[in-house]
């Protein structure tokens, strides 16, 4: 077993509240879980209107799966124009772990 994760930071575009940032951190959460099958949430910055903390994780039997998801997840996330990736983190767990 495999267990893959990858740590967004990301700076939201045009955005003046909290309010705002749910409107694009929701759909953004809710089309790469539904693109991918993984868990996805909004991890940190929670109260930072400008910055978000994206995170998201998938288990699969085979590494190379989950490195493959993983690179598409990243590639989604980077080609979205209404924010900036500034960092990504990625951590992959398996069975000699």
């Amino acid at each position: 077993m495999y267990v893959g994760a990858l740590e967004f930071d990301v700076l939201l575009g045009d955005v003046h509240s909290l309010k705002q940032k749910r409107s694009v951190v929701r759909p953004l959460i809710a089309d790469v879980r539904k693109r991918f099958e993984v868990s996805v949430a909004e991890a940190g910055h929670l109260d930072l209107h400008r910055r978000a903390l994206v995170g998201v994780a998938i288990v699969a039997a085979d590494s190379e799966h989950v490195r493959d998801v993983l690179d598409a997840c990243e590639r989604l996330i980077a080609g979205r124009p209404e924010l900036e990736l500034l960092s990504v983190r990625r951590r992959l767990i398996g069975p000699e772990d």
